[in-house]
């Protein structure tokens, strides 16, 4: 299962690839997780991306992509992989597109929870709350005013990115609104298919 999940921050995107993990023995793949390992592992991409984030830089697409082209090769992605936060931009999506047909790899899926914004907010509030309560750490960007940022962020950048599978007819959309386990259900739905 190569599956990719969209949606704005806070749509319960990291909620239901902790149950695809499980149920399909896959990893979840973060951009950010795997620069962070490449570089510790002093992979030749690793290293570039370690030069450009020292210079205080952007890790370019390029680079990005070639930590995933690691990445989707090793022994536990066999079977498949989840793409967290990537792509981010439709070129990033055209350079995914390549990169899969490089390796002779399609994508199973790409869905996105689709979400009202309004009531994101009021769900990053509730999420802190209970952070809180049970004694944890919030995010930095789990307060509204980060949020709100972050949200825009997506809204310029990566909503083009389901236009764009929209546009080539493989976007699936989820009511992300729905409790966990109806959510949970419905991408399950989706994925048989």
């Amino acid at each position: 299962m190569r599956l990719i999940l969209l949606g704005p921050p806070g749509a319960g995107k990291g909620t239901q690839a902790a149950r695809l993990v499980e149920k399909f023995k896959i990893p979840q793949l973060s951009t950010g997780d795997m620069l962070r390992a490449a570089v510790k592992a002093g992979t030749p991409v690793g290293l570039q991306a370690k030069a450009v984030m020292d210079a205080g830089g952007l890790v370019s697409d390029e680079i990005v992509v070639g930590i995933i082209s690691d990445r989707i090769e090793e022994k536990d992605a066999a079977n498949g992989f989840i793409l967290d936060g990537f792509p981010r931009t439709v070129a990033q999506a055209e350079a995914l597109n390549a990169l899969l047909a490089r390796k002779h790899m399609e994508l199973d899926a790409i869905v996105e929870l689709k979400v009202d914004e309004n009531a994101l907010l009021s769900r990053i509030e509730k999420r802190a709350a209970e952070t809180v309560a049970a004694g944890g750490t919030v995010r930095a960007d789990d307060n509204p005013d980060a949020f709100k940022v972050r949200l825009e962020a997506y809204r310029v950048q990566t909503a083009p990115v389901s236009a764009y599978y929209a546009s080539k007819g493989t976007l699936k959309t989820i009511d992300g609104m729905k409790p966990i386990d109806e959510v949970s259900k419905a991408l399950d739905a989706v994925l048989a298919n």
